[in-house]
C-alpha cells in the first residue's frame, strides 16, 4: 500500500469520488492541503474572495448540476464565515461537503489561534458532522460525507479536518483504497420506496377527489422526479401549483400549471388551493410563507404528502395519508398502481373543477402600471424574459423584491434552472451561485437578477469571475432601497421608513470596470429591450447591467398577514381584472 500524507489521502480521495471543482480559501490551517491539491491533474480549485463565496459557489454548482458540490476553508473565521452558505444549503436540501481546516487535535480546546468548535458551531445545520482525529480518518469520513450529502434528503455535511493529520507528520499513513463497507451505518439507512399500501390508497384518493390539485416543492427536483410528475399530471389530468422552490419543476408554459403558492402566489394558484378537496404534495415543507395562517389552510382538503424526510410530513400542516419515500420512485409506483387497478385507477371526472380554474385565469393578477420614465421591475424580468426565450438559461436570484419579481415573471420550463434561496432567504446569494452555475456549465447562459442591496453583499467575487473567465450576466434591479423591507414598513408599519433607503450606492458600471467586466446603465424602459440584447451578445464578458427602477414599486400579489390562502391583496391598476 502506498504512503501518502494525510493531504495527499485527502485529495486522491476527491480524485476517487470525481471532484471537478474545489471552491475555497487558503489559511494557516490547511496549508498543506493546498500543497498537495496542487498536484492534482483532476481537481480543479476556483479561489473565491470571501468563504461564504466559496460555499455558495459550491451550492450553486449542486443545484445546477445535482452533484455534491465541494468547498474547502480553514479553521476559525475561515469556518465562520462559511456558516451562512451551509445553512442555505441546508434549508434548501443542496448536497454540499465544507471541509474546514482544524487546529492541531493536541490544541483543541485549548483556545488556540484561530480554533472554534467548528462540529459544535454548524451541529443544527448539516446533515451530519465528522471530526477528524488521525490521518487514516479522513479518507473513510469523507467518502462517508459525500455518500451523507447526496443520499435520502439531501444536505450539507463538514469534515472538520486538523491540522497535524494533514501535514508533514502524517506522511507515513497508509492510503487503503476504500470499499463499500465503509459506507456502512447502521443509523443512516433513507427509505427510498413507498408503502404499497399507500400508494393504493393515494390512487384511490386521486380518482375520487373532485377538486384535485399537486402542489410541488423543491423535493421534485432535488429528487430528479419531473419526468415521473409530468407523467403523473397528465395521467390524472391534475392542476398543478408550485412553490418557490418548485419552480422549473413543472413548464410554466403548461395550460394545467397555475403558479405559485403562498405568500407572493397567484390569484389562481392560491384560490384553487382554498377551495380544493385534494391536495397532492410533493416534496413541500408547508412553510409559513406557503399556508399562511395554518389554521384557515384548506379547510376543505385531505392531503397526500410525499416526502424522503419522515419528520416533515405532519410537521406543520397534518396528513392525511402520509407517504415516505423518494419522489421520483413514488410517483412511478403510483403509475403502476394505477394501471394494475384497472378501473379503480381510472381518473375522476374533472371538468366541473376545470372550469371552475379557467374562471380563475381570467384575472389578470400579475397586471401593473408602465411608465414612460422609469422601469418598473416585473417590467425588467418580462424583457429578459423575452430576450432568452428557447435559449439554454439558468435564472440565479438573490432575497427581497426582485426574487419575488423573478418568481412571478420569468418563464420557467425546466428543473434546476432556478436558483435561490427560498428556506433561508440569503442575501448574497445569488452571485457566488451563479458563479458556480456557470463553471459547472459554461455552455449555458447564467444570468444574475440581484437588488442593489444584495449585489453589495459579495460584490469582490467579481474578481473571481475576472479571474477564471466567468462571463455571468448580471442585471441590477436599482430601487435604491431595501424594497421588501421598505414594502412591509409601508403595509404594515404605517408608512415609517427607516434604514431602508440606499442613496449611497457606488457607481456599480465603474465599479465593474474596476474589476474588468463590462457594464450599462438603463435609465428608461425605452432603453431596456436593447440593453439586455447587447449584454447577452457579449459571450464572453462578465456585464452588469445596473437598471433604474421604480422605488415604491410593490411585489403583488399579496396574502393579507394571518388570513386564508385566497385572502389576497391584488394589483388595482386600469388594466387589472383584480381589484
Amino acid at each position: 500500500m502506498a504512503k501518502m500524507s494525510g493531504a495527499q489521502q485527502l485529495v486522491r480521495t476527491l480524485e476517487d469520488l470525481g471532484v471537478e471543482y474545489l471552491f475555497g480559501y487558503p489559511g494557516g490551517a490547511v496549508i498543506d492541503i493546498y500543497d498537495a491539491l496542487q498536484h492534482s491533474e483532476k481537481i480543479k480549485h476556483v479561489l473565491s474572495r470571501h468563504e461564504q463565496g466559496a460555499c455558495h459557489m459550491a451550492d450553486g454548482y449542486a443545484r445546477a448540476t445535482g452533484k455534491v458540490g465541494c468547498a474547502l476553508v480553514t479553521s476559525g473565521p475561515g469556518a465562520t464565515n462559511a456558516v451562512t452558505a451551509i445553512a442555505t444549503a441546508y434549508a434548501d436540501s443542496i448536497p454540499m461537503v465544507v471541509l474546514t481546516g482544524q487546529v492541531a487535535t493536541s490544541l483543541i480546546g485549548t483556545d488556540a489561534f484561530q480554533e472554534v468548535d467548528t462540529v459544535g458551531i454548524t451541529r443544527p445545520i448539516v446533515k451530519h458532522s465528522f471530526l477528524c482525529k488521525t490521518p487514516q480518518d479522513i479518507p473513510k469520513f469523507v467518502r462517508q460525507a459525500f455518500y451523507i450529502a447526496s443520499t435520502g434528503k439531501p444536505g450539507p455535511v463538514v469534515v472538520d479536518i486538523p491540522k497535524d493529520c494533514v501535514g508533514f507528520a502524517s506522511y507515513n499513513s497508509v492510503f487503503h483504497p476504500l470499499t463499500d463497507d465503509d459506507l456502512k451505518m447502521v443509523t443512516y439507512n433513507p427509505t427510498t420506496q413507498g408503502h404499497k399500501g399507500q400508494i393504493r390508497r393515494a390512487v384511490k384518493q386521486i380518482t375520487r377527489a373532485s377538486r384535485p390539485i399537486v402542489l410541488v416543492g423543491g423535493g421534485a427536483i432535488v429528487g430528479n422526479a419531473c419526468d415521473n410528475l409530468a407523467k403523473f399530471v397528465e395521467r390524472f389530468d391534475l392542476p398543478v401549483a408550485c412553490s418557490l422552490m418548485g419552480l422549473g419543476a413543472y413548464p410554466k408554459s403548461s395550460p394545467r400549471f397555475l403558479g405559485m403558492v403562498g405568500m407572493h402566489g397567484t390569484y389562481q394558484a392560491n384560490n384553487a388551493m382554498a377551495q380544493s378537496d385534494l391536495i397532492f404534495a410533493i416534496g413541500v415543507r408547508f412553510d409559513d410563507r406557503v399556508t399562511n395562517n395554518v389554521k384557515k389552510f384548506c379547510p376543505n382538503a385531505k392531503v397526500i404528502h410525499i416526502d424522503i424526510d419522515p419528520s416533515a410530513i405532519s410537521k406543520i400542516i397534518e396528513a392525511d395519508l402520509p407517504i415516505v419515500g423518494d419522489a421520483n420512485t413514488i410517483l412511478g409506483q403510483i403509475l403502476k398502481m394505477a394501471d394494475e387497478m384497472g378501473s379503480e385507477g381510472e381518473k375522476a371526472q374533472l371538468q366541473p373543477w376545470w372550469d371552475y380554474i379557467t374562471g380563475l385565469k381570467q384575472f389578470n393578477c400579475l397586471a401593473y402600471k408602465k411608465s414612460e420614465d422609469i422601469c418598473h421591475p416585473a417590467q425588467v424580468i418580462e424583457a429578459i424574459c423575452k430576450a432568452t426565450k428557447g435559449r439554454d438559461v439558468i435564472v440565479a436570484t438573490d432575497v427581497g423584491q426582485h426574487q419575488m419579481f423573478t418568481a412571478l415573471y420569468y418563464d420557467f420550463e425546466k428543473p434546476r434552472t432556478f436558483l435561490t434561496s427560498g428556506g433561508l432567504g440569503t442575501m448574497g446569494y445569488g452571485f457566488p451561485a451563479a458563479i458556480g452555475a456557470k463553471i459547472a456549465k459554461r455552455d449555458t447562459e447564467v444570468i444574475l437578477i440581484t437588488g442593489d442591496g444584495s449585489f453589495q453583499m459579495n460584490i469582490q467575487e467579481l474578481s473571481t469571475c475576472l479571474e477564471y473567465g466567468v462571463p455571468v450576466k448580471v442585471f441590477i434591479l436599482d430601487n435604491h432601497t431595501l424594497g421588501m423591507v421598505r414594502q412591509w414598513q409601508n403595509m404594515f408599519y404605517q408608512g415609517r421608513i427607516t434604514q431602508t433607503n440606499l442613496n449611497y450606492n457606488p457607481d456599480f458600471v465603474k465599479v465593474a470596470q474596476a474589476y474588468g467586466h463590462k457594464g450599462f446603465v438603463v435609465g428608461k424602459p425605452s432603453e431596456l429591450e436593447s440593453t439586455i440584447e447587447k449584454a447577452l451578445a457579449m459571450k464572453d464578458d462578465l456585464v452588469v447591467v445596473d437598471v433604474i427602477c421604480e422605488t415604491a414599486a410593490n411585489v403583488l400579489p399579496m396574502q393579507k398577514t394571518a388570513g386564508s390562502m385566497d385572502e389576497m391583496v391584488l394589483p388595482n391598476t386600469e388594466d387589472s381584472a383584480c381589484k
